[in-house]
């Protein structure tokens, strides 16, 4: 279990756990568990922080999720885990920053951050799948989306 945070000190080792990839589900639960005073120079320093530990996780996601499709050389099924996989993740992003110590002004500010990305990860796949000439790729990134 992941000390609750109450104040930007106590959510710094929580944000970088959060960017790090450590023990996500208990990140997670103390996120939504924690408080924080917004006002002035704490909210700044809070939403840069978070941002970037979300931005480092998307980057690092997008890095593995093209591994992955190199790797899976047109096979169906390892496409279609990369594609869930890169979904599981950005759905996860989506859910730490719904986090109710951020108003909620903010707080959809930061998801649309996350849903834009998916939007134009999905739409940049669906290009790329027209170079597919059986349309297999097409039909598989049409049926498993990453903006769902």
């Amino acid at each position: 279990m992941m000390q609750i945070p109450k104040d930007y000190a106590t959510w710094v080792p929580l944000l970088d756990a959060l960017k790090n990839h450590t023990d996500d589900e208990a990140v997670l639960q103390a996120m939504q568990q924690g408080t924080l005073v917004w006002q002035g120079g704490v909210a700044e320093r809070f939403s840069k922080r978070l941002l970037a530990a979300v931005n480092g996780r998307l980057d690092h996601a997008t890095d593995t999720f093209q591994k992955q499709m190199a790797r899976a050389r047109g096979q169906e099924g390892a496409i279609i885990q990369a594609l869930l996989q890169l979904r599981k993740e950005l759905a996860f992003m989506h859910k730490a920053l719904a986090i109710p110590a951020v108003p909620e002004e903010q707080r959809k500010e930061f998801q649309k951050l996350v849903t834009d990305q998916a939007d134009k990860m999905q739409q940049s796949l669906m290009d790329s799948a027209k170079q597919d000439r059986s349309g297999k790729l097409a039909s598989i990134v049409r049926n498993h989306p990453l903006n769902r």
